[in-house]
């Protein structure tokens, strides 16, 4: 989840990996046009106008059938405030995280009964969760924008989601993301950046991310935050 066109290793490694990251920098320098030639935003909602404000590039994780306009769930989707892709860590360079105390030069603690990694082999922090309540106009960096509307708990902790304008999940999923939790399989397993083979990144857009001896893994889809109404 990089945006900037920092490369790492040697020449050869990073001709390899910047087509990835100048289309990642491509994309998001076409979000932030659409986000500011445009000035603030309005959506017409049936009880009225809502209305938005631009910020910098937030990123949600997300679950759910990627046909889907709508559904439940919303309580297990996580937030990056910033791209942690810059601020993540190599898997091949776990063994420093592990040497610094699981401090990563960001700051952020890595756990390892639940970390996060990637498309490109980077360790990232955490996501907040859950995603707060309110209206979000969300993108995939493809042709589809719409507003998705993540709706307050109910009694039980559930949270219900939805997609204006018939926009399907997928539509606003944008595909090079790729990102993965993982988790010990079991209360013996052992779970570690240490078992994931590099060669098995980058990973192409659209597709799963990597299995990981000893850990359980769930993919999310990535969705770009680029408005919030105004009263989140």
């Amino acid at each position: 989840m990089i945006v900037n066109l920092k490369a790492k290793g040697a020449a050869s490694s990073a001709a390899g990996r910047m087509p990835w990251l100048l289309s990642r920098a491509l994309v998001m320098l076409g979000v932030f046009v659409m986000t500011t030639a445009s000035g603030p935003w309005a959506h017409a909602q049936s009880d009225g106008q809502t209305q938005f404000k631009s910020i910098p590039t937030q990123f949600i994780a997300a679950l759910g059938d990627p046909g889907a306009t709508s559904g439940s769930g919303a309580e297990a989707w996580g937030l990056w405030r910033q791209d942690p892709g810059p601020r993540g860590v190599w898997l091949d360079k776990y063994d420093k995280l592990q040497a610094a105390g699981g401090i990563a030069p960001a700051k952020w603690r890595f756990d390892a009964e639940d970390w996060w990694v990637e498309e490109h082999g980077l360790i990232m922090e955490k996501p907040e969760f859950p995603l707060p309540p309110g209206k979000y106009i969300v993108t995939g960096g493809r042709a589809a924008m719409s507003v998705l509307t993540v709706f307050a708990a109910d009694k039980d902790g559930a949270q219900r989601w939805a997609l204006d304008n018939d926009v399907k999940l997928f539509d606003v999923t944008h595909l090079p993301c790729r990102s993965a939790r993982y988790s010990p399989q079991s209360s013996n397993a052992s779970c570690s950046p240490a078992k994931a083979r590099m060669a098995s990144f980058p990973v192409s857009p659209g597709a799963s991310m990597p299995p990981i001896d000893g850990c359980r893994k769930q993919d999310y889809a990535v969705l770009f935050v680029v408005a919030v109404a105004v009263d989140n």
